[in-house]
């Protein structure tokens, strides 16, 4: 049986603050919370695995090497109105990486969630 769901796991600092953050201000369901270890958020079919210190994804590695939030690989949200979006984000006080970006293929932006993952907001170019 193959599974609807895309799975991406975060980790993060603090849970509770991923899980607010998600479903505040993108509209994802909280469907399991263990807390402080661990939660998932659903919207859509994206499933986002949050995982914290305590989690068995933030164990150390064999080398020793742990398991951080703030990366560069991202989620990747498209929007019909960047400006408006990022508008929104900056008046909750969203701590963005950079301003937009504009590219052949549309405007482009990053921002953080409260561990320091990045978020990229996408808004296509006009095609004629």
């Amino acid at each position: 049986m193959p599974d609807e769901l895309v799975h991406v796991r975060y980790m993060v600092d603090d849970v509770e603050a991923a899980v607010d953050f998600y479903t505040t201000h993108f509209g994802f369901t909280l469907r399991m919370s263990a807390a402080p270890a661990f939660a998932d958020v659903v919207r859509g079919p994206l499933r986002l695995l949050l995982s914290g210190p305590k989690s068995s994804a933030g164990r150390p590695m064999p080398d020793g090497r742990v398991p951080e939030p703030g990366g560069w690989n991202r989620i990747h949200f498209v929007v019909e109105d960047l400006a408006s979006e990022v508008e929104r984000l900056r008046a909750a006080d969203v701590a963005f990486r950079n301003d937009v970006v504009t590219g052949p293929g549309g405007q482009q932006i990053l921002l953080e969630d409260p561990a320091g993952n990045p978020i990229e907001l996408f808004q296509p170019a006009e095609r004629i």
